[in-house]
């Protein structure tokens, strides 16, 4: 029997033996594992063996969260990472090569874009698109094109990518085709549908969901095939090929750069992961009817969010995340109304740069997270000074619309 989302990530700990019949693994803080047979240690350096040599490569902790992932994802294999940044980070390190391309979504996570800008100055070319239409990507596409990476819905204007044609044009072409999952999680898309070969993951956001563990992963979908990929180096070549990929990722992202999830965050995220269905579930339903409220306010200019029918991809986010939009967007404000004193008179809702969280939490973007970017660049990406991302939490419905109404009418 197939059980369902849900189901399956509450029992996966449980298909194998745990000590003393806990019902979730548990924490394993060890940093050095020792063998009876340094043969049997051998074999497990070497890729001969399953086990753990050290625990800057991984422990069994984050590994149970690792296949908890791939079963959210349907991948074949998960790597961990100490946070998403880092997860990029690697896989990048990993997979690239100087003098190798990539085509990027232009609307990037602000972070993601200065990791890539500097990328851009190590070796690596990366050309910025705007992924709303698969013509763009196809048009920027090189013969040294290595990767495509893209995210679901953009932070913080809420574009969505197309997704499914991106798919298919990268699977034409042969190339590694990476999707930020982050800000709709497994459980309002699985990337691998639209030909993903790689899926990255945010723990920290919703998978975790309580604004309380750093964490991030790579997911392999198995639909890539890494026997024609050149920058995979013979070392690595000792596995299935259909592990080629995530081993390298593993070797020279995770080992090599460090950025180890320790055992108490992964913990934290594998418990709070159990619960994703029904988070987003609460929140995706919050984001929508204040979207809607708030696009019917005269003291708000603008809403952006996906699930609004003048949102020029609401067809294609119904069609893509099954008629669930999220639980992220962006207000802009009348003019005149100061987008601080705005969130200084919210009484429930939090000012915090974070998502994903329980709570709802907003912040304005020009001045905090985008400042770095500069005005010229923000006016490019279509980042006014007044706007003000909202990340929904699971509050009761009529309490927030309440405090946002009444933040509203002392404006």
């Amino acid at each position: 029997m197939s059980n369902g989302f849900t189901t399956t990530i509450l029992h996966s700990d449980l298909e194998a033996p745990i000590e003393h019949y806990s019902v979730h693994k548990p924490m394993h803080t060890a940093v050095a594992y020792g063998y009876p047979d340094s043969r049997d240690l051998v074999k497990v350096f070497k890729g001969e063996a399953a086990g753990y040599a050290y625990g800057r490569q991984g422990n069994p902790t984050t590994a149970a969260l690792e296949s908890k992932v791939s079963k959210m994802e349907d991948g074949i294999a998960t790597a961990c990472f100490s946070t998403g940044m880092a997860a990029i980070a690697s896989m990048c390190v990993a997979l690239l090569r100087a003098g190798d391309h990539v085509v990027s979504s232009s609307f990037l996570f602000g972070n993601t874009n200065s990791l890539f800008g500097t990328f851009n100055t190590q070796g690596f070319d990366i050309s910025f698109v705007d992924p709303t239409d698969v013509d763009n990507v196809a048009r920027a596409i090189k013969p040294n094109t290595r990767m495509v990476f893209v995210e679901t819905i953009a932070n913080p204007r809420t574009q969505v990518a197309d997704l499914t044609r991106i798919g298919a044009l990268c699977a034409k072409h042969k190339l590694i085709y990476v999707v930020d999952n982050t800000m709709t999680s497994p459980y309002l898309y699985r990337p691998k549908r639209d030909q993903a070969s790689l899926v990255i993951n945010s723990l920290t956001k919703y998978i975790g969901g309580h604004g309380n563990a750093l964490g991030g992963a790579v997911t392999d979908t198995g639909l890539y095939d890494w026997t024609k990929y050149s920058n995979i180096y013979d070392n690595y070549k000792n596995a299935k090929p259909a592990m080629w990929g995530i081993q390298q990722i593993r070797k020279k992202g995770l080992r090599d750069v460090g950025a180890t999830l320790a055992a108490e965050p992964a913990h934290r995220i594998a418990t709070g992961a159990e619960t994703l269905a029904l988070r987003m579930e609460k929140s995706s339903g919050n984001a929508l009817a204040l979207a809607r409220f708030l696009a019917a306010h005269p003291k708000v200019t603008k809403v952006y969010y996906p699930g609004l029918e003048d949102h020029p991809q609401h067809k294609l986010a119904g069609e893509l995340f099954n008629q669930r939009y999220g639980a992220l967007m962006s207000i802009e404000l009348a003019d005149g109304i100061d987008c601080c004193d705005f969130l200084n008179r919210l009484e429930l809702v939090i000012s915090s740069s974070h998502l994903g969280d329980n709570r709802t939490l907003a912040i304005p973007i020009a001045q905090t997270i985008y400042w770095e970017m500069g005005a010229a660049r923000r006016a490019e990406m279509g980042i006014a000074e007044s706007l003000i991302r909202l990340s929904i939490g699971i509050e009761d419905q009529d309490d927030l619309l309440g405090d946002f109404r009444q933040a509203l009418e002392k404006s």
